[in-house]
């Protein structure tokens, strides 16, 4: 049987038993109220290979200095140290890039390597698609550290396995990436391939990995980034129902999680299971256990007392200042959305009727209004459409990855937002979807939903080729 590939894909979630479809309804109807402005007055109109790089467009020519200053720092790579370029030396001793914008390309989603059948499969370098690593809790004290402070990390390979090193220092070891397949028929006799990931770690340098915890993680895409942290704890938490009390199979439950600063647990939001709290700490995190730079926030890397990380030269104390810091989160701030393209065409009108009909707006939630911030002006008090409600959902037993984080469990992950979504083949010249890139359409990103999205799954299945196609091409829009 004809295997069909529709043309892009994404995360829908949401429960939604399908009873009638939306009728079509015109661009001038009262009932179609779609703004192209997907990111407020910060909206840029560009749809190019450079359409998430954009400052947000209400940026004062005096703030494009500071973001063109950010992103510097964001794109240049860091070297080791000692080197004459001392803002930026330090790299190492063990991680996984030398600059934010290799696992960013282009400010978009990372890539996944290469896997060539005819080579030893999938052991090419990973850079923007690697590998969380844990131990599990044993104790209940060690659970009540790990929900308070996050996962357990390893007591020889730490929190993340880095396959690049320092001069005279070993890499950890390496991802092996192999993918098999698995099939899947629509009613109407139609068919899907979906590719199903496989890990491992092999040639570990330092020790056993047997009881290792593993999460797959590619990067995500920036942006948009800021005006997610001016939404108020409040908006956030009046969509979670985590004992799903109005019996809708929807339980959206907040991650809350350590803020290093505020030393405090605070709601999560950031990352793909929402374990990060703002962008600054997810920056500092980022330089620490990628690239193995101390921060003011992460002032020891992921090394542990079993590698010989003191053979590495120290780039200062801290290696990324305070100052550089601060420069790169407001680059990750005030990065635009693109508009949204094509919103009056018939099928894009349609699909968004669609896409409310099998109710995947119940998680990817499509309207905001951003809170006021006395130093992001241009991000506060905008109307926002970034399709989520950045809370946990059981994704079900296809997408877990066993391991907690904060308040995760093993099954569930943070709704990403959709805005820009189409565009990541654009930007980076390949399409990988859902947090580790499986999925190489929109269609089967939609295929691998389960747990509490199953029956939205099986809504988007029940519809016509047709209307399938339609619903895509609504989300090619955003």
């Amino acid at each position: 049987m004809k295997i069909k590939q529709l043309p892009l894909a994404a995360v829908i979630g949401g429960v939604f038993a399908l009873s009638s479809l939306a009728p079509t309804v015109s661009a001038n109807s009262t009932e179609y109220k779609q703004d192209p402005r997907m990111g407020g007055k910060t909206t840029v109109k560009q749809n190019d290979r450079n359409a998430f790089s954009r400052p947000a467009a209400n940026l004062s020519p005096l703030r494009q200095l500071d973001f063109k200053v950010g992103n510097s720092f964001f794109k240049a790579p860091w070297v080791m140290a000692p080197s004459s370029t001392t803002a930026r030396d330090g790299l190492g001793p063990l991680f996984n890039t030398n600059a934010c914008q290799n696992c960013h390309v282009k400010d978009g989603r990372g890539v996944v390597p290469d896997i060539n059948p005819e080579r030893d499969a999938g052991t090419e370098a990973a850079i923007s698609l690697f590998l969380r690593l844990s131990r599990p809790a044993k104790t209940e004290q060690e659970k009540a550290q790990q929900i308070k402070f996050g996962p357990l990390n390893d007591s020889i390979y730490g929190g993340q396995l880095q396959n690049f090193a320092s001069t005279r220092i070993t890499p950890e070891g390496e991802m092996r990436l192999t993918y098999s397949t698995q099939t899947i028929s629509y009613p109407d006799g139609e068919t899907a391939e979906l590719r199903v990931p496989h890990y491992q770690v092999i040639n570990l340098a330092y020790g056993d990995g047997s009881q290792l915890e593993t999460s797959p993680r590619i990067a995500p895409q920036m942006v948009g980034l800021g005006l997610l942290e001016l939404l108020s704890e409040e908006q956030i938490l009046a969509n979670a129902d985590p004992e799903d009390k109005n019996g809708d199979g929807i339980s959206g439950k907040a991650n809350q999680v350590w803020d290093v600063e505020q030393q405090a647990t605070v709601l999560g939001r950031f990352g793909w299971k929402a374990g990060q709290p703002n962008l600054k700490q997810q920056n500092s995190g980022a330089f620490a256990g990628d690239m193995g730079l101390t921060t003011p926030l992460h002032p020891d890397t992921d090394c542990t007392r079993h590698q010989p990380c003191e053979l590495s030269a120290s780039g200062g104390e801290p290696e990324v200042t305070e100052k550089t810091l601060n420069h790169v989160t407001f680059y990750t701030q005030h990065l635009a959305v693109p508009a949204q393209r094509n919103y009056k065409d018939a099928d894009v009108i349609a699909g968004y009727q669609l896409f409310k009909q099998v109710g995947c707006q119940q998680c990817h939630v499509e309207s905001w209004t951003t809170a006021k911030a006395a130093d992001r002006p241009e991000l506060s008090n905008q109307k926002i459409r970034p399709f989520t409600d950045l809370l946990l959902h059981d994704m079900g037993e296809g997408l877990a990855d066993h391991r907690p984080e904060f308040l995760a469990d093993g099954h569930e992950w943070r709704t990403p937002p959709l805005w820009g979504i189409s565009l990541n083949k654009v930007v980076t010249g390949q399409e990988n979807y859902l947090h580790d890139g499986r999925a190489r359409t929109l269609e089967e990103a939609i295929l691998w939903h389960g747990g509490e999205s199953e029956a939205v799954k099986q809504s988007f299945m029940q519809l016509k080729s047709t209307e399938r196609e339609q619903l895509i091409r609504f989300l090619e829009s955003i």
